[in-house]
């Protein structure tokens, strides 16, 4: 008993000093020699639309990539944002990823001229026809961004510059967001005579808790700042600029990683289940989830780390 007081305490110390440190200075250093630039491509990741890179062990990076176009969502990307995050879903080497944007914004959101033909030409010869065609359409580019929900590793948004329209359905179903002190957030959809049907509408009054600024953002398409997006809830921190942020976002991935994967994407699959049920329900679910998931050898490992005053950086546990 009271070894596991003492293991307790510690456990509790080190998670204290760890939340209540601000600098994440430290953490990136070494990011800064292994930049974007020089990140070796992911084996397995080749698109035309997206750049996925090995960030460090046991962290990708995913970049919208079509700088020349503000990263413009075109059919490709739509296409293989499911296919690159079904793919790290099933990747046991990754236990985090960082998402972002290549160029001078993050992105301008849907590529209208590309998506044309699709959205005001759609197939079909009556109604009915036409209406099925687009009914398909709109669910599968609303798996776009569920499929980063369902992946069960934990995903972080970097962004800077313009997020519009289809970013901020992209942004929602991530699960942390940080951004620079440029970025700025824009529900762009009425602007162009649609309401937004990807996800924003669903999952943004969830992410900020304001329904009264979410429904003027979303009637008005104004364009909401950093520092707003931070007061609401959007984003969790705001750096000085992109360089600083994807340093910041790639150091909390890789203290992410560090973590017992069994432990992490419980987490967040128990999150998420918590959001869209009751108290109670989610309660039930979280038994019947540890019920098994509590026999994994990572507790183990932990415990017996922290009573020998080891780091717990220093415990390797197995792939997931």
């Amino acid at each position: 008993m009271a070894a596991g007081i003492v293991a307790s305490r510690r456990l509790r110390d080190l998670l204290s000093r760890r939340l209540t440190a601000s600098n994440y200075s430290g953490l990136s250093i070494n990011l800064r020699l292994t930049g974007s630039s020089a990140q070796e491509e992911a084996p397995d990741h080749s698109y035309e639309s997206l750049r996925v890179t090995s960030a460090q062990k046991h962290v990708l990076h995913v970049q919208l990539n079509r700088p020349n176009k503000r990263n413009a969502m075109n059919k490709a990307f739509w296409r293989e944002m499911v296919e690159c995050f079904n793919k790290i879903s099933r990747d046991a080497d990754c236990r985090a990823v960082v998402i972002s944007g290549a160029g001078k914004m993050f992105t301008a959101g849907i590529d209208l001229m590309d998506l044309a033909s699709d959205i005001l030409q759609p197939k079909g010869d009556d109604v009915a026809r036409i209406s099925w065609y687009l009914r398909d359409i709109i669910t599968r580019y609303q798996e776009t961004f569920s499929v980063i929900e369902k992946c069960p590793k934990p995903v972080i948004a970097a962004i800077h510059g313009g997020c519009i329209g289809g970013g901020v359905d992209l942004i929602t179903a991530c699960d942390i967001r940080y951004c620079a002190q440029d970025a700025f957030f824009q529900v762009k959809e009425v602007d162009v005579g649609l309401a937004a049907d990807v996800g924003t509408l669903q999952r943004l009054p969830k992410v900020i808790g304001n329904q009264s600024l979410v429904n003027e953002l979303a009637f008005t398409a104004r364009k909401m700042m950093a520092d707003e997006a931070l007061g609401c809830g959007l984003v969790s921190r705001v750096f000085p600029d992109k360089e600083v942020m994807l340093d910041a976002a790639l150091a909390l991935a890789a203290e992410i990683s560090s973590k017992s994967p069994v432990a992490v994407q419980s987490t967040k699959v128990n999150l998420l289940y918590s959001r869209d049920h009751s108290v109670a329900e989610s309660l039930n679910y979280v038994a019947s989830w540890n019920m098994s998931m509590l026999q994994t050898q990572d507790i183990t490992k932990s415990v017996q780390a922290v009573t020998e005053n080891k780091e717990l950086k220093s415990v390797t546990f197995s792939k997931l």
